[in-house]
């Protein structure tokens, strides 16, 4: 008798999930809420600012998914406690971690002032370490594995993306979050926690409107498919990286990028 398999609905719903997505207020973050939601996932979002946050909050909440909004920043390992916290204390549970939360700024190599370097790291590399340390703690204790996605970027994946862009602080920290991912890939697997990184190119969002504005036509011209992304173009791989079809598929790095990388 042929062994049934799961159905393609089955392979890619979340049904009865509980995902947190940090920097979920606006950009890449609620877009992959979004599509988190969409799956069934009852989701928790983090932002640090409180407008920004109430906006998304009411956004998904009129699209029918379950929302709770949590402010605070991931580089403060007390605010990180509390999400992991109230996060388990409203749903009961933690099944799925995206570490979407980040920062950038940009300055010429000789001229970047340390203070701006360490935020950059301190939210991008320690706050992705502290949100997957605490999460990793529950899910072990819950003892049915899990998912966690680590937005990295193509900037940590090469060393000059363009010349309009000298960031790098936020090169490195992407770089050291594909590391993370790896590494903490290998050392959670006995416990079925799958870690996977995205690795998105240019988008529109309100970290990179700045850059865009400049070096649009710039950027299009060195991705093979000769435009930046558009929304819409990212939830999908993270579903699938969170989802029971990618259940063989852990220290992955997928970079988004229209080419760029190839």
């Amino acid at each position: 008798m042929l062994e049934e398999l799961p159905t393609l609905r089955e392979l890619f719903s979340l049904e009865g999930k509980v995902a947190i997505v940090t920097g979920g207020s606006r950009g890449l973050g609620l877009e992959i809420a979004e599509g988190l939601g969409e799956a069934g996932a009852r989701l928790a979002i983090t932002a640090r600012r409180e407008s920004f946050l109430q906006e998304a909050e009411a956004h998904l909440r009129q699209q029918g998914f379950e929302v709770l909004a949590l402010q605070g920043s991931v580089a403060d390992e007390d605010a990180v406690e509390a999400v992991v916290r109230e996060t388990r204390a409203h749903f009961g549970r933690i099944d799925i971690l995206v570490n979407n939360a980040g920062t950038s700024w940009g300055a010429p190599i000789l001229e970047m002032p340390y203070e701006r370097w360490k935020s950059v790291l301190d939210t991008n590399v320690n706050g992705t370490w502290l949100l997957s340390q605490a999460v990793c703690r529950v899910m072990v204790e819950q003892g049915e594995g899990g998912r966690i996605l680590n937005v990295a970027s193509v900037a940590g994946m090469r060393g000059a993306l363009t010349e309009a862009l000298s960031a790098i602080g936020y090169a490195t920290s992407k770089a050291a979050v594909i590391g993370l991912t790896r590494s903490l890939a290998a050392s959670m697997a006995p416990h079925g926690i799958l870690v996977n990184a995205i690795c998105p190119g240019f988008f529109p969002t309100r970290m990179t409107q700045g850059l865009l504005d400049s070096a649009k036509q710039e950027i299009a011209r060195g991705t093979p498919l000769g435009r930046i992304g558009r929304p819409g173009e990212i939830k999908g791989a993270a579903v699938f990286l969170c989802a029971p079809a990618s259940a063989y598929i852990t220290g992955q790095i997928l970079p988004i990028d229209g080419g760029a990388t190839a």
